[in-house]
């Protein structure tokens, strides 16, 4: 299947050097899926009706400033290729072209209504993201925030003091709050308000009840969900107390789109562009060594998953660095932090090898453990 019958050849064009004021309000008059940006007519990015609404630049700033570029796709692609280019270049949202000619844009949302009928197959537990970040819900809209830019999320499930689930936060919920009140007090000295708004507790501004997903419900109803409540992720919940193991969003199930069965490993690389001093083979082959050693693991994909943070070392940007592997034993990740992609990569290698030996022998004591108890059912 190709993107060919779910690409919109409707969309908006604009230039680089236009205002944020005109952008916003042509996504007011003609709500479109999104915007092409160009410059000096050739394609330069994109811009979503979400970054634009998280941005709070002044109507004076130039679209440039919050553009982002995302890969080109041919109109006659692959839907698991587009998947993939998508997930790689961290959009949701991309040019699509017929030869040298701008046909329109794909998004992911279409490409996950077009395959919705197919994803009976793999069931949350496949999929989800299993290191779940979370949050109390005494904690401060602050901190809540300071933890979604670290980790490069975009939402927190909320627990009370007993750690039952309460609710959810986004940065949605945050910038709705941040606007809403805007409006409510009008312009001046935002200082004060802008304390007040971080001293808030994020029980103030959480969504609740948490829209949740079993492990064991299959991915179509859990996107069923998500289209229906207008939400881009679930919680993912182990039982009736709501013990949180996991979130599964969106893109997590678009990604379940490029998981292959064939021995070679697939591999997933999103914000590709930071790789600097290292390449795509040779992240897949460091990989590959860890996961060779453990013949008895098979994996299934990986997803590494790199993110660029304000600081810098003589010039060379932080880099946060994740490595996710789905396995015939779980998932397991490695996370590290290091100066260049390098760096990243690497500390994140050697401790997602530390937590595949820790998995190895869990698993081992599991073993014995049932060897054991076999042996004392014999006396």
């Amino acid at each position: 299947m190709n993107i060919a019958d779910i690409a919109v050849p409707e969309y908006v064009e604009v230039d680089v050097d236009e205002r944020l004021a005109k952008v916003r309000s042509l996504f007011d008059r003609e709500n479109p899926k999104g915007i092409i940006v160009t410059e000096d007519g050739d394609y330069a990015g994109v811009v979503g009706e979400k970054q634009l609404i998280r941005s709070r630049m002044g109507d004076d700033t130039k679209v440039s400033a919050v553009m982002k570029p995302a890969p080109e796709i041919a109109l006659r692609e692959d839907i698991r290729e587009a998947a993939r280019l998508l997930i790689e270049g961290n959009v949701k949202i991309a040019p699509v072209y017929d030869g040298e000619k701008l046909y329109g844009i794909i998004t992911e949302d279409a490409i996950l209504e077009a395959v919705i009928d197919s994803l009976d197959a793999n069931t949350v537990d496949q999929v989800y993201t299993a290191d779940v970040i979370t949050i109390g819900e005494k904690e401060h809209v602050g901190q809540a925030i300071n933890r979604l830019r670290k980790h490069g999320i975009s939402r927190l499930p909320v627990h009370n003091e007993a750690g039952g689930l309460t609710g959810v936060v986004t940065t949605n919920d945050i910038v709705d709050f941040v606007v809403r009140d805007q409006d409510r007090q009008g312009s001046g000295d935002r200082a004060g308000d802008i304390d007040r708004m971080l001293d808030l507790p994020v029980y103030d501004l959480m969504s609740s009840p948490a829209l949740t997903a079993r492990p064991d419900e299959t991915t179509k109803v859990a996107l069923e969900r998500m289209f229906d409540n207008d939400v881009a992720g679930l919680v993912v919940t182990s039982d009736d107390e709501g013990s949180v193991t996991g979130i599964i969003t969106k893109t997590d199930i678009l990604r379940s789109l490029t998981f292959t069965e064939e021995e070679s490993m697939d591999v997933q690389i999103t914000n590709i562009e930071l790789l600097d001093t290292i390449s795509r083979d040779h992240v897949i082959e460091s990989i590959q060594d860890v996961t060779n050693k453990y013949e008895k693991m098979q994996v299934f994909h990986a997803h590494v998953r790199l993110q660029e943070h304000k600081e810098k070392l003589r010039g060379t940007p932080l880099i946060q660095c994740q490595i996710r592997l789905r396995t015939s034993k779980g998932q397991v990740i490695g996370t590290g932090e290091g100066y260049g992609a390098e760096h990243g990569f690497h500390v994140a290698l050697d401790k997602l090898e530390r937590n595949v030996l820790e998995l190895k022998g869990v698993n081992a004591d599991e073993k014995y453990r049932g060897q054991l108890l076999r042996k004392l059912g014999e006396l």
